[in-house]
């Protein structure tokens, strides 16, 4: 059915159309026409997302370039290679070593400054020639150790003397026990490690020699109660590394020499030096103000245990006569 359209209805219908058009503003140089935004146009500025985090973040990155982070526990390394032979170690250059905690270690690094852990005081730090000579003090090239000319392989398990003899010829070190006159544990079982030595390398006598000093608690133990037990074992080397032995394997032999502890006579002092300054020889620069001096052990009891079945108790004199090379 078709509609007619009077003249009235026509004028109402043209003036809708035309408020939907848009509106055109007149202007003397040029035309504005107000439309919609268009979706692939930039948004308004209010609406871009801000870039000021990302700028902050990376310059605090530029930043950081600059600076490194360092644990709360540092220790004295020298980067200088200081020959200890030549260095001056006496005792106004040499630091307080044994004396005070401070000496070799130094923790809890403030900037510039040191805090003394429990103290709660602040000194300064060592100086740079401190420093050096407190890094090499207790170290030395291998090689001003005199290699020996014997076999490093150990004798045979039913050797028991000879056996003995080779582990307290090749040990550098023992676990020397004492009985304790520490306060807390006065009377009691007290440990510690030793360097040691029955000669030079080519001249093993049985007898073991110690440096020590009045300073160290063990030396405090000895002068009350003389006698002591030294322990060595076999794992120090690298037999029982190579043959994946566990040191508490009874294959990787273990010695523990029983005897009292006596200060070297003056006769055999040349003989005791030598002994323990070619096994170890960063001993002869060790600061002289700590007293340093010779003892020996005069032996009661070889024990030893090198193969399962149980242990060995060598006769004294089957010690002596034995040779580990």
């Amino acid at each position: 059915m078709q509609l007619h359209l009077t003249d009235h209805q026509r004028s109402l219908q043209k003036a809708a159309s035309a408020a939907e058009r848009p509106r055109v503003l007149e202007s003397p140089t040029r035309e504005f026409v107000n439309t919609r935004v268009d979706v692939d146009s930039h948004p308004p500025s209010s609406m871009r997302p801000s870039y000021f985090p990302l700028a902050l973040c990376a310059s605090l990155l530029c930043l950081c370039w600059s600076y490194t982070l360092r644990s709360s526990v540092s220790w004295v390394v020298s980067s200088k290679d200081v020959d200890v032979e030549d260095a001056d170690l006496s005792d106004e250059v040499a630091p307080a070593l044994l004396v005070d905690g401070a000496g070799l270690w130094k923790a809890n690094v403030l900037g510039d400054r040191l805090e003394t852990p429990g103290l709660g005081e602040q000194v300064e730090p060592e100086s740079e020639e401190a420093a050096q000579l407190s890094s090499r003090l207790f170290s030395y090239p291998v090689e001003k150790v005199k290699k020996s000319g014997g076999s490093s392989s150990p004798p045979p398990h039913q050797e028991t003397a000879r056996t003995a003899r080779y582990i307290a010829h090749y040990s550098d070190w023992g676990h020397l026990a004492t009985i304790s006159t520490q306060d807390k544990i006065r009377g009691l079982p007290f440990g510690n490690i030793l360097s040691v030595s029955d000669g030079p390398q080519d001249n093993s006598t049985g007898v073991i020699y110690f440096y020590v000093t009045p300073m160290d608690n063990t030396v405090t133990d000895l002068k009350n109660n003389p006698y002591a037990s030294l322990t060595f074992s076999e794992a120090e080397g690298d037999f029982c590394r190579q043959m994946v032995y566990d040191p508490e394997d009874p294959r990787c032999a273990r010695l523990t020499l029983t005897g009292k502890m006596v200060e070297v006579a003056p006769e055999e002092l040349a003989f005791a030096k030598e002994a323990m300054f070619s096994r170890h020889p960063v001993m002869a620069k060790w600061p002289v103000g700590h007293k340093w001096f010779f003892m020996k052990m005069d032996l009661i009891q070889v024990w030893l245990q090198d193969w399962i079945g149980g242990i060995s108790i060598i006769p004294l004199e089957d010690y002596l006569k034995a040779t580990p090379f």
